[in-house]
């Protein structure tokens, strides 16, 4: 099986090598409709973000559920404090009946007790509680682009100019159509599975399968960047080099901003958004397996998905 993804992945980074950046996409028909041809832009590569709990506030509007925990003394006194996951589930984007699970999650934190998560249970951790990881790669070919993640080998496919097929059976990542428009990546995603420790985010926040996600890939300037990881720092706690780290202090290129909206109107009163920055990372890609770290807790150890037959 393992033979079977790493055959799969060199045939991936191979195509992607052989599309280069920069092309033009034929026009297609789409829908009936035929779509005027656009530059392909180039988001390829390895990214990383410093924070693990990585949702940032939106510049104005409604934003994701924030720590009500904050960290007391530095470094970054008055972040959000990670070794206290209490989300405020006061926050207004929230129905009823989704922060009192937001709150009762808080409360074990607060007891000084881990809850389960889809991370440190080893289930796959879904859509979109996989943008917290903190760094991903993009590989991007005419017809569709993979993005690969650190932490126990996940990844996602996302059919370009395709739409959504009439009925979705739904999946832990969803499923995911793209576009390029004006100078952004566009990901529309529906059909998000729910699981048994499925989350929206570290704090609990619940989703259903109504959930529509659409992404904006975008890059920015050396100064943008620099801005919003301030931002960001004001909000989460940052390592200096997670799992591949980062480009050393002196690198000045572009970064990549995710902008996040979620549309959930059975799990929240209304549309919100965030947002996810990234600075290149180093070529190095540290591979991480929870089934080999089981004790996420002192004596708690991760419901290990097994499989009902073996794969050979």
């Amino acid at each position: 099986m393992n033979v079977q993804r790493d055959f799969l992945l060199l045939v991936s980074l191979a195509a992607a090598a052989a599309a280069p950046a920069g092309q033009t996409a034929a026009p297609e028909a789409i829908g009936g409709v035929t779509q005027s041809a656009a530059p392909i832009l180039d988001f390829s590569g390895i990214w990383a973000h410093p924070s693990l709990n990585a949702l940032e506030q939106p510049l104005s509007g409604p934003g994701p559920v924030r720590n009500r925990s904050r960290r007391p003394s530095e470094p970054q006194a008055g972040a959000g404090n990670g070794a206290q996951l209490v989300g405020d589930y006061t926050n207004p984007i929230l129905q009823p009946w989704a922060a009192e699970v937001v709150k009762k999650f808080g409360e074990i934190s607060l007891a000084g007790k881990g809850y389960p998560t889809p991370r440190n249970q080893c289930w796959p951790e879904g859509m979109p509680f996989v943008v917290s990881n903190f760094g991903m790669q993009m590989l991007q070919q005419p017809d569709k682009i993979t993005i690969l993640y650190p932490f126990d080998h996940q990844f996602r496919q996302v059919r370009m100019n395709q739409p959504h097929p009439p009925h979705v059976t739904p999946s832990w990542y969803g499923d995911s159509v793209g576009h390029y428009e004006d100078n952004e990546l566009v990901i529309d995603t529906v059909g998000i599975k729910i699981g048994r420790f499925s989350m929206f985010d570290w704090f609990g926040t619940p989703y259903t399968e109504a959930l529509h996600l659409v992404e904006r890939y975008r890059m920015l300037d050396y100064q943008a960047t620099k801005e919003a990881v301030e931002r960001a720092a004001k909000e989460h706690f940052q390592n200096e080099y997670p799992d591949n780290g980062p480009r050393p202090a002196d690198y000045k290129g572009k970064g990549l901003q995710v902008q996040l909206t979620v549309d959930d109107a059975a799990a929240f009163t209304m549309p919100w958004s965030a947002t996810v920055t990234f600075r290149r990372a180093l070529d190095e890609w540290v591979e991480l397996v929870c089934a080999e770290n089981r004790e996420w807790y002192p004596g708690t150890y991760s419901e290990v998905p097994t499989a009902d037959k073996p794969d050979f």
